[in-house]
């Protein structure tokens, strides 16, 4: 199982099956160039495969006002 800890916000997901960074983009339905994808403070490219038991910060880098 993949965690997930989205921010801000802090909402925790849980996801079965992922094998890249970008399959869990596509699944939070969100851009490339929109979020920063953080595992044990290094910042991850789409390319990157997921492993089970990985905690995964997605940070959003959108202005919000």
């Amino acid at each position: 199982m993949i965690t997930i800890r989205r921010e801000p916000g802090g909402a925790i997901l849980h996801f079965e099956r992922l094998n890249t960074v970008r399959q869990l983009l596509h699944r939070l339905d969100e851009k490339v160039n929109s979020v920063l994808v953080i595992r044990q403070g290094r910042l991850l490219t789409p390319d990157l495969h997921l492993k089970d038991g990985d905690e995964i910060v997605v940070r959003s880098v959108r202005s919000s006002g």
